[in-house]
């Protein structure tokens, strides 16, 4: 279904969605891995990836349960 149909169907039941933000989009890239560096600095950076891919899901839950108890649509 695109764009056009979906906004169409929700004028017409008159519910319209705010947008996704775009950081909810995102994925989160893997630490770079550069040669001869220790293997404590790359296991840091990818825990401090992994805290923020954690943080940005907890961000799209939250969005989620907020359209949710405002529009009712949870099953």
């Amino acid at each position: 279904m695109n764009k056009a149909a979906v906004a169409k169907g929700q004028a017409s039941a008159g519910i319209l969605l705010p947008p996704l933000p775009d950081d909810l989009r995102k994925q989160e890239a893997h630490a770079a891995v550069r040669e001869g560096e220790p293997l404590i600095a790359i296991l840091a950076r990818e825990r401090q990836a992994l805290d923020r891919a954690n943080a940005r899901q907890g961000r799209s839950v939250k969005f989620y349960d907020d359209l949710t108890s405002r529009y009712g649509t949870r099953r």
